[in-house]
């Protein structure tokens, strides 16, 4: 094999692949990048077994064939090449040449018979979404993914799927997030999408692309594969049940209350300078008629902060995990939010002011003198 093509596009495609490439397997292969090169294009492959990606780009190539090179060391030798254009050559014995500008690398490739193929997928329902309306859904459920593997199901997000709308649905224990988007659909189906998959697809899905662009997502009974611009991911989907996450959800509330997004996050961020992994205290929320208290005490010291905000029904106080209000707030993508809580041991209700476009769920921690 051998073939000349533009650094900078070749060390993007390497870059992004390499997202999917074994850290330390087994299986040595599966820490390279597979590298085919025909009919004018090269086709670039990572693939952990539970998540591949592949992309294409063109080049010019004098000899077709195809090698996997190690993706950490073939990443590390483009960035530290000092040239516009990169020549690749591979004989029958796997001895790869790869020379830039005045530099030339001879490393070992590794046999393209070993790489194991991808997953076909068969009888798969086909989901369409804007590109922007999906990269919104992750964003703000990511947060909310289980990070252990007590219940496995729960370390990805749930694709609830019905004919006019899709919800996607994540949950660890402690709080969740769920976050609705209107959609034509045609379909009515469940499916896990693994965490990192989803942080894959968020990275890939470009911002200013506008929310005419669409992706399309493939679904098959064990497989997922996702279409953006020149890159596919196929990634395996979670077996298990998922949390009825419908049911979990309080239904009433006894205090709501109406808060400026961004006044709320700063106090609570203020706040947690004096909390941390060492010095791990609940954060007290008084909510009053006119104000919400805010107040935590550590080894550090003590700290207290006040919001304005609207609230109807009873006053009350919880205590919450700091970091998990936080999330929760970051999330959320308008001016104002609505909390709607039944109790002092209930859990939170975040939602938007109008609509039913997002809920975060948070848990709140039991008091001392409860």
């Amino acid at each position: 094999m051998k073939f000349r093509c533009d650094k900078a596009e070749l060390l993007t495609a390497v870059s992004n692949v390499s997202r999917a490439v074994s850290g330390r397997s087994a299986m040595p292969v599966l820490e390279g990048i597979q590298i085919k090169a025909y009919d004018g294009m090269l086709t670039l492959t990572g693939y952990d077994i539970e998540l591949g990606i592949t992309t294409s780009l063109p080049a010019q190539i004098s000899e077709e064939g195809a090698a996997v090179i190690g993706a950490k060391l073939f990443g590390d030798m483009l960035r530290r090449l000092e040239c516009e254009e990169v020549l690749f050559e591979t004989d029958e014995k796997l001895l790869t040449v790869i020379r830039g500008g005045g530099a030339e690398y001879t490393v070992l490739g590794m046999d393209p018979a070993d790489y194991p193929e991808l997953p076909e997928l068969k009888d798969n329902d086909s989901l369409v979404l804007p590109q922007a309306a999906l990269r919104s859904m992750i964003e703000q459920t990511q947060f909310a993914i289980a990070q252990n593997d007590a219940k496995p199901v729960h370390m990805g997000s749930l694709f609830d799927v019905e004919e006019d709308s899709v919800t996607l649905v994540s949950v660890d224990g402690y709080r969740m997030a769920v976050r609705r988007e209107p959609a034509k659909t045609g379909l009515e189906t469940r499916f896990v999408v693994p965490g990192k998959t989803l942080a894959e697809i968020a990275r890939l899905l470009d911002p200013d692309d506008g929310s005419d662009a669409q992706v399309e997502l493939r679904v098959s009974r064990q497989y997922m594969r996702t279409t953006i611009g020149e890159y596919s991911l196929i990634t395996r989907l979670l077996d298990g049940e998922f949390l009825d996450y419908q049911t979990a959800i309080p239904k009433g509330q006894t205090t709501e209350v109406i808060v400026s997004t961004r006044e709320l996050m700063n106090a609570v961020d203020r706040v947690s300078l004096l909390i941390s992994d060492r010095l791990r205290s609940p954060m007290k929320i008084r909510f009053e008629p006119e104000q919400i208290h805010i107040s935590c005490t550590t080894a550090l010291g003590r700290v207290v902060d006040d919001v304005p905000c609207a609230l109807t029904g009873k006053g009350l106080e919880m205590g919450f995990n700091n970091r998990y209000v936080l999330d929760a707030l970051r999330a959320a993508d308008c001016d104002t939010l609505k909390l709607q809580i039944s109790g002092p041991l209930s859990p939170m209700k975040v939602v938007p002011p109008e609509g039913d476009s997002f809920l975060f769920l948070v848990l709140p921690v039991r008091l001392k003198n409860e």
